[in-house]
């Protein structure tokens, strides 16, 4: 049986066009509006409300909590103190990634962590002989996603706590009167914050985000804008740009954390002396420079892309709907050098763009490609190259 969100009874009756898909066993809108483009461009010029509830949800609490995450959590969650947020990875013995997160260091000895997948049993297992209890909460909290240029005028209308949160700091407010948990956070590359509330509590808060709002336009946006945004925003998905480990038969079909571009997260490693769960592998990827790949952004040159098209007659689409799936990239002599795994025509940008594995020795900002096209079913290629991630980047979002 499908499940629906504890705001089910408030985002059911605003979607007009009824398109409806399963995430995790509940059910959620692809788009309220006819035109996706008005959810998107709220989000990029006002304010969008999205329902992430169906995220899984845990609780890891008890004395020995940081150690237990210390030594499972590939990022140190030592060095995230009470009050803030973090993103993370976990990864398999061989140093294959699992999955990502984010992890709220919510009070002493408490941590709270979304993930896409089940992963209740995984951490459960590895808990002994810690003294920590890991709950799945999952059901019992609605999560919002309050994101846009206008996201902190109108929760600082609810509550005084969202002006000072500072990029990925949280605290425990009140909103309608109801408690809840305010982080700065988000998974469309902008200003926005994620807001944690008890089930009972769902609807009221929803109603005081809609009524402050209401002079910014706020709008709720559904799974293709979400998708839309995280390109724009360089940001990756599972079963996209990653197959968890787990559930994978070849090597091919796994990746490592340096493989992803998560180099960043093991900055100082010769100074951090955790045994987390996958070290060893990651630390000799690291020494020994053995990556197949690396994850990079793409951008199509817009002439040669228009003149492609033009002389076969035909007018060059621009088309927002993201292609999550591969398209052949290949070097100056057509030899096969990697695929995207996600592209679109940003309507922001007004370009095409997109994230790519290619081989390291073109991964370099600046390296030439050529991107596979099937136009009138052939396969013809386009010049593209290789661009820093990420590809809107306003500079609200972590001021």
């Amino acid at each position: 049986m499908v499940k629906k969100t504890p705001f089910f009874a408030r985002t059911g009756p605003l979607n007009e066009t009824m398109l409806w898909e399963h995430w995790a066993g509940y059910l959620v809108a692809q788009k309220y509006q006819y035109s996706e483009l008005y959810e998107y461009y709220s989000v990029r010029n006002s304010a969008g409300l999205f329902d992430s509830s169906p995220l899984f949800k845990y609780q890891i609490k008890g004395a020995d909590a940081a150690d237990f995450l210390r030594g499972v959590l590939a990022r140190d969650i030592g060095q995230c103190p009470v009050g803030r947020a973090q993103y993370t990875i976990w990864c398999d013995d061989h140093g294959w990634i699992l999955e990502d997160g984010v992890v709220l260091h919510v009070d002493d000895d408490e941590y709270w962590l979304t993930a896409a997948e089940p992963n209740l049993r995984y951490f459960q297992n590895l808990s002994h002989p810690y003294e920590v209890t890991i709950s799945d909460i999952s059901e019992e909290y609605g999560l919002l996603a309050l994101q846009g240029p206008h996201s902190r005028n109108i929760l600082k209308q609810l509550t005084p706590d969202a002006e000072k949160l500072a990029y990925f700091e949280l605290s425990s407010t009140q909103i309608a009167q109801k408690n809840v948990v305010l982080s700065r956070t988000g998974y469309t590359g902008d200003l926005g914050y994620e807001i944690w509330v008890n089930k009972d509590d769902a609807l009221a808060v929803w109603d005081a985000l809609m009524e402050a709002g209401s002079g910014y336009n706020i709008t709720p946006f559904g799974q293709k804008v979400l998708h839309m945004a995280r390109i724009d925003a360089g940001l990756i998905l599972i079963d996209v740009e990653y197959h968890t480990a787990r559930h994978a038969w070849v090597d091919e079909q796994r990746s490592s954390p340096i493989e992803l571009g998560f180099s960043w997260m093991f900055r100082g490693l010769q100074e951090d002396s955790r045994p987390f769960i996958g070290r060893r592998a990651i630390e000799n990827e690291l020494v020994s420079r053995s990556s197949r790949w690396h994850l990079v952004g793409i951008e199509v040159d817009w002439q040669r892309y228009e003149n492609l098209y033009n002389g076969l007659g035909l007018i060059a689409p621009k088309d927002h709907t993201p292609i999550e799936e591969a398209m052949a990239l290949y070097d100056g002599e057509h030899n096969w050098v990697g695929h995207t795994t996600s592209f679109m025509f940003s309507s922001v940008l007004k370009k095409h763009v997109g994230l790519a594995k290619v081989a390291p020795y073109h991964a370099k900002s600046g390296s030439p490609l050529q991107l596979e096209l099937v136009v009138n079913n052939r396969p013809l290629t386009v010049a593209a190259k290789v661009v820093k991630m990420p590809f809107y980047n306003p500079a609200r979002k972590t001021a």
